[in-house]
Order: C-alpha cells, then sequence, then structure tokens
C-alpha cells in the first residue's frame, strides 16, 4: 500500500463532458476581498458562474467545503525546481556532480510537492547549471505527460564575465548561468528567446573579485540592452539584485521585477515605484540559508544581514512598491512555499495583502491575465483551506484541497 502510495502521489478527479461542478465554501477570497457564502461553478477548466444561490443542474457534482475558505490557486513568484535545499547537498555540489537527469527527476518531485502545497503556477527563475530543462519540463506538462503547475521559465539565466559561479583558480568549471557582456548580449538574449524561454533573468550584482562582497556587475546602458532586445519578443526581464547599486541600475536599466534587494532603502524602492518596477524579497530563503549556519530562530539574536532584510522590507511596504510573493523554493524545501508568506507576514504585511500578493498581484506582475482571481472566464485554479487565512498566515501553510485546471487533486 505504501508504494502504491508514493507512485500515485496525485491523481485527478473530473466530472463527465457537460457536467459541472458548485463548490459550496464557507468563505471566498476572491484575489483581491473576503466574500461570506459566495458558490462557484466550474465548468471544463473555467469557473463560469458566481453567486450567493447558484441553481443546480441534473448531474452537477456538488463539494461542500465547509469551514474553509477558497481562494485561487497560489502563484509562486521565485522558484528554482532543479535546485533542492542547500543544507542536504550545497549549491556547488548540485550543479557539479548532479546529473541532468538526476535532477529533472527531483525537479519533478518538486513539482508535485508545490501543487500539493497549493501553487498551481510557478515562475521558475534559473535552472542553475542544468541548462533548459526547465523548458522540457514546462513542454512536458503541455503535453500532459507530468501532474504539475504550469510554469514560467528562465532557462539558463545571464552573468556577467566570472561574475558567478562555481568558482576556482586552477580550472574553468562549469557555470550555473551563461555569461555574456557587452555587444554578447544581444545574441546570447536571442538565443534564449529561441530556446523558449518565458522570462529574461540577470544577475545585476553578485560576489566576485577580490572580495566576498556582492558588487554591481551589468552596467545600465548593458541592461538596458538586454530589455530592448527582450521587448522585441514582448518577454520581460527581471534582476537578481541584492545591492542598492545593483537594484538602482536594473531599475533605471527597465526590468521588470527585482529579486532579493538586501541594501533596499526607502529612495531605492521609491525608484522602483516610480519606475513601475515591483520587488520580490525572498525573505524564506535569507531565513533559510542563515539557519543553515547555525542560526537558531526565536533563540537567537538576529544576524546582521536578516536585519537589515527586516529593514529593507519594511521600507519597501513604505514607498508602496508593487509587492510580489516569491520564496526563493529550492534554496529550501519545495512544498514549504507558504513560509514567505507566513515571513511577509510576520515582517509587517497585513494578511489581506499577503494574499493579494500571492495571487492577484503576482498574476499581473507576470502578465498571467487569465489567472490569480476566482472572476468567470478565469482558470479553474482553486484551493481551500481551513479558517480564515485573512486573519491567520499559517492556514496557508496547510492546504487541504486543490483544483487545477478544473480537476480536483485528491
Amino acid at each position: 500500500m505504501r508504494l502504491f502510495s508514493c507512485l500515485l502521489t496525485i491523481f485527478f478527479i473530473q466530472p463527465g463532458i457537460g457536467q459541472s461542478i458548485i463548490l459550496i465554501p464557507d468563505r471566498v477570497f476572491d484575489g483581491e476581498s473576503i466574500m461570506e457564502r459566495m458558490q462557484v461553478r466550474v465548468k471544463a477548466d473555467k469557473i463560469v458562474e458566481l453567486g450567493l444561490n447558484l441553481k443546480r443542474e441534473l448531474h452537477d457534482s456538488i463539494i461542500y467545503l465547509k469551514g474553509q475558505t477558497l481562494m485561487p490557486g497560489m502563484i509562486e513568484g521565485h522558484s528554482h525546481i532543479l535546485l533542492h535545499p542547500y543544507n542536504e547537498t550545497a549549491w556547488t555540489e548540485q550543479v557539479l556532480f548532479e546529473s541532468q537527469a538526476e535532477r529533472v527527476v527531483r525537479a519533478y518531485n518538486h513539482l508535485q510537492a508545490s501543487l500539493k502545497a497549493g501553487f498551481t503556477t510557478l515562475r521558475d527563475l534559473g535552472t542553475e547549471g542544468a541548462e533548459y530543462a526547465d523548458i522540457g519540463m514546462k513542454a512536458a506538462i503541455k503535453k500532459k505527460l507530468i501532474i504539475a503547475p504550469d510554469l514560467l521559465c528562465a532557462g539558463r539565466a545571464i552573468v556577467a564575465t566570472t561574475s558567478y559561479a562555481p568558482k576556482s583558480l586552477a580550472y574553468k568549471l562549469p557555470q550555473g548561468a551563461e555569461e555574456a557582456d557587452g555587444d554578447q548580449l544581444t545574441k546570447v538574449v536571442r538565443d534564449q528567446i529561441g530556446h523558449g524561454v518565458d522570462i529574461i533573468k540577470i544577475y545585476a550584482d553578485y560576489r566576485y573579485g577580490n572580495t566576498d562582497a556582492a558588487r554591481p556587475t551589468f552596467t545600465i546602458d548593458e541592461i538596458k540592452t538586454v530589455v530592448e532586445t527582450a521587448s522585441t519578443a514582448n518577454i520581460p526581464v527581471v534582476a537578481h539584485a541584492s545591492t542598492r547599486e545593483g537594484m538602482r541600475r536594473a531599475t533605471l536599466g527597465g526590468v521588470q521585477t527585482i529579486e532579493h534587494g538586501d541594501e533596499g532603502d526607502l529612495e531605492i524602492f521609491t525608484l522602483m515605484k516610480n519606475n513601475q518596477v515591483a520587488y520580490c524579497p525572498t525573505l524564506a530563503a535569507s531565513e533559510s540559508i542563515a539557519s543553515y549556519r547555525g542560526w537558531r530562530k526565536g533563540i537567537d539574536s538576529l544576524p546582521a544581514n536578516l536585519k537589515q532584510k527586516h529593514n529593507a522590507f519594511r521600507a519597501a511596504i513604505l514607498s508602496g512598491v508593487t509587492m510580489l510573493a516569491g520564496g526563493d523554493v529550492g534554496v529550501f524545501t519545495h512544498g514549504d512555499n507558504a513560509k514567505e508568506l507566513v515571513l511577509m507576514n510576520e515582517y509587517g504585511m497585513d494578511p489581506i495583502n499577503v494574499l493579494r500578493s500571492v495571487t492577484s498581484v503576482n498574476a499581473n506582475a507576470f502578465h498571467l491575465q487569465d489567472r490569480g482571481k476566482i472572476n468567470i472566464g478565469f482558470k479553474a485554479d482553486m484551493i481551500a483551506v481551513n479558517g480564515m487565512p485573512d486573519k491567520d498566515m499559517i492556514a496557508l501553510t496547510k492546504v487541504n484541497w486543490v483544483m487545477k485546471s478544473g480537476k480536483i487533486i485528491k
């Protein structure tokens, strides 16, 4: 029995052709606000009707979600499906020593874990040495070969020469992203687009040179070259940027989102807001890495980098910059994605705004016009959680019902 349950970790329940499903929860969060006693009708893979007392047709399937809040499927804003937690295997060892076949098998398990945790769409921001395996996974999902969240893929990502890793003074090692500079950037961006990426990701800063501290890499003009080239194919550009200067260059260069932003302050976040650049803070990754280094939350005082992260997050809230929800899952365990949401609330964000971030705000920022809300005509990607997540974020860590594209995952 154990073997059988492992092999069939997810399966679908679907009504017959022409039938619909009526969902009757206690409450609905529609991506913007909470509504009491709202009912939802699903037909095929779409939401087709909303109302307080929907008319039941012959052969309708009725699902009562007693004591639960129905909400849109959550959208993970920053994931790495081809990585697993660094306290299991260090990043360098994963990149250098795990075969691509092994990493793809792991990625399949990671996708299942995120889906069961209520995340029906993932923005995957770099394969970290696994070439375009994410694009292959996306193709397999589209062909319905595997059951998984929808993917937005960044492929290899782009770094300035010698700025990334793995590093060696003696040998030229394979890199976790694609190196390019200056005039090379146009060709590399076009090549990545040709491989099918949905996103171009650049590293606007990283640890390189004769210091372990992060420093800016690409110039503003280089970033503008990437953005202009990608925009021809209507592909957004996003930037890893942890330093203040890296964030400034990425913003002025025209990227759409900035990831991490550890050194962000009110001035930088206001600049981002004025340039319509959204912020994805990845709090969970920062706390996870600190714990791998021995920090004990609730026992030890905050390390300097986490104090800085708290300050940056509060400054971001104060600035009014668009706040995305994305934890950098892969640094920590897939399926624990909602840890980021709990931390966003803990660091000072209102629960209802956290809920918006992980649904409608992420959808809008990622140009996903068919999801992120419970609305007529939208994809039937929905989840249910016990209690009231707008009062207690912990509810989001205990998703017990998931619908993906109109199919119930049990």
